[in-house]
């Protein structure tokens, strides 16, 4: 497994995905993304968003839209993925990292703390409003300094573990399944033999 940044061909799986896990797409675009890729199968197990916020006095970096595939879930996935978003913080010269979330216990798990709404830069107290009306109605805002980032060792074992759960998968449709019992059933082709 590893983490790499978010091609443009990939935008229109990352929308899919964001949809289908209801996350926030707002002024979406996949070069702020990174994602999470199996490097045997090259299968996409998930991503996040690093998102900068700029106004006259100040730029500040909001990490959004973190997610991880089903039968992925559990093995250090989401983790790598917040890592390599505040390491991309960090490159591009932000001391703090926020993130709005409707997950603050997961967050805490690397040193996020919650803050105050009020004590929020101006921009993201108004992101947080339209988080709250439109995504995560539970939003907590949570901070970061980039050089306090942990991560907690189970999580660095199960990534390098890492692979598709194929429980969570459908099981194939037999006859049963539309109303045919193999047994009676004759088909157009059938020769009898």
């Amino acid at each position: 497994m590893y983490v790499r940044d978010a091609k443009n061909r990939e935008e229109v799986w990352l929308l899919d995905h964001i949809e289908d896990m209801g996350l926030d797409e707002t002024a979406f675009r996949s070069r702020d993304y990174v994602i999470a890729i199996d490097e045997e199968t090259n299968e996409k197990a998930g991503f996040g968003r690093f998102r900068v916020h700029k106004t006259d006095d100040e730029s500040v970096c909001e990490l959004t839209s973190v997610g991880v595939l089903d039968g992925w879930r559990g093995q250090g996935v989401g983790a790598h993925v917040v890592e390599r978003l505040v390491q991309k913080a960090g490159d591009d010269g932000f001391d703090t990292v926020y993130a709005l979330t409707g997950e603050p216990n997961y967050l805490q798990q690397f040193e996020f703390a919650p803050v105050e709404a009020g004590s929020l830069p101006k921009k993201l107290q108004g992101r947080l409003e339209e988080k709250r009306a439109a995504t995560a109605p539970d939003a907590v805002p949570m901070s970061l300094a980039v050089s306090e980032f942990r991560m907690p060792q189970k999580f660095r074992e199960a990534f390098k573990r890492a692979a598709v759960d194929e429980g969570n998968t459908e099981p194939e449709e037999g006859p049963e399944d539309f109303g045919i019992d193999p047994e009676e059933a004759t088909y157009k082709y059938d020769t009898g033999r």
